[in-house]
């Protein structure tokens, strides 16, 4: 009999822990849906258990002056400080790290993956660096314009002046300037794909009654051997339509952005995603992974509204969305993370739609710079960091 015992013992044991399994597995579940689903439920889950709220002065910081009037960008993990000629990187914990420095007084910026572009703005002087190596510079002729890098180090440089409208300058990464293409029409963008075969230029054509807008490929392979030959295909938008922007993603899918709309082009066909005519859309942009993002405004009452970010696959066109309360002052996106800037407040979301961070302040934010794993969150006299 008092084997038995022992047995029913540990069978209610069993039942029990089984029992116990079930409902733990049960009570996750409810949490994801109501997590996915429930905006009250989920702003509870992210401040009060996931502790994703962080408040000003209570994280790592940088002093600034405003009397030197410092330029501030964030690329990788590190927030730099250019003033005076000299470019100082910052770690997530607000130490120096590293000092470079570079004749740039009015900067422009490009970053991807570990290497960051820094440029005269209608200037000559470049220079790539990546960490605390300056990696490569140049002095080119004619005025910069825009740069831009792929996550390989490839670079790409727009420039105006001279006997045509527009040259692309591209360099490898170890700074051997691979070909010159020559447009007679302004360049508004220019990106190299990931997998470094192909250059994407975006150039519009103003001598008409309308604007033409045109997207031409270039093969880069060709392009060093025989750069009047490298143009795989030109692609002519709609009349009228301006492009602002373009960026390569997976599958060498080109992300546009119109003025009134974003299209995917793809082997020289053209797939519109979103359309700004049919949403009422605050802010918009391609430079993510893979996404495009866009906001509108929803009134709530009298004095109150809530802001939607709109996160599209460009691949996939599936949509995530999230809900912020309040009214969008701005957004800044890079690589799969986008700042909400609601004034005294920033939600740091991914691609995904979900919350990774929310910042707090008791002063109203000037300014929003991102990366991959940190942003700075700008003041006059200040610059708070936030690891995301």
């Amino acid at each position: 009999m008092k084997k038995i015992k022992i047995n029913l013992n540990k069978a209610a044991k069993k039942k029990l822990l089984i029992t116990g399994i079930i409902a733990l597995i049960t009570v996750i579940i409810l949490c994801i849906v109501l997590y996915i689903g429930n905006h009250e439920f989920k702003r509870f889950f992210d401040r009060h258990i996931l502790r994703k709220e962080i408040v000003s002065n209570n994280v790592a910081g940088i002093d600034i002056s405003t009397l030197e009037n410092p330029s501030i960008y964030a690329y990788s993990k590190y927030i730099t400080i250019l003033s005076k000629n000299k470019l100082t990187t910052y770690s997530n914990s607000g130490s120096k790290e590293y000092e470079h420095e570079i004749s740039v007084s009015d900067a422009i910026y490009a970053s991807n993956n570990r290497f960051l572009v820094v440029a005269q703005k209608s200037g000559q002087n470049l220079y790539v660096i990546s960490e605390a190596n300056l990696l490569w510079q140049a002095e080119v002729e004619g005025q910069i314009q825009k740069v831009n890098v792929n996550k390989n180090g490839y670079v790409c440089v727009t420039i105006s002046g001279g006997s045509h409208k527009t040259i692309i300058l591209t360099y490898n990464p170890s700074g051997k300037e691979l070909f010159k293409t020559y447009l007679s029409n302004t360049a508004i963008d220019a990106d190299i794909s990931n997998d470094n075969k192909y250059l994407g230029i975006a150039e519009i054509n103003t001598s008409g009654t309308l604007i033409q807008s045109n997207i031409k490929i270039i093969s880069i392979e060709k392009a060093q051997n025989d750069p009047t030959n490298s143009v795989i295909y030109t692609y002519n938008a709609e009349s009228n339509k301006l492009i602002t922007d373009i960026k390569y993603g997976n599958q060498n899918k080109l992300a546009i952005q119109y003025d009134d709309g974003i299209s995917i082009l793809h082997e020289e066909k053209e797939n519109q995603i979103v359309s700004f005519k049919d949403n009422k859309i605050t802010f918009a942009s391609i430079d993510l992974n893979n996404y495009s993002a866009y906001t509108n405004e929803k009134s709530t009452g009298l004095f109150s509204s809530k802001t939607q970010v709109i996160l599209k696959n460009n691949i996939t066109e599936k949509e995530n969305i999230y809900t912020a309360d309040g009214t969008a002052k701005d957004i800044k996106t890079h690589a799969s993370n986008i700042a909400l800037n609601l004034g005294s407040q920033v939600d740091f979301i991914n691609t995904n739609g979900w919350l990774i961070k929310k910042y707090v302040s008791e002063r109203e934010i000037k300014d929003i710079v991102i990366a991959e794993s940190v942003a700075g969150i700008v003041y006059k006299d200040k610059i708070e960091i936030a690891n995301i």
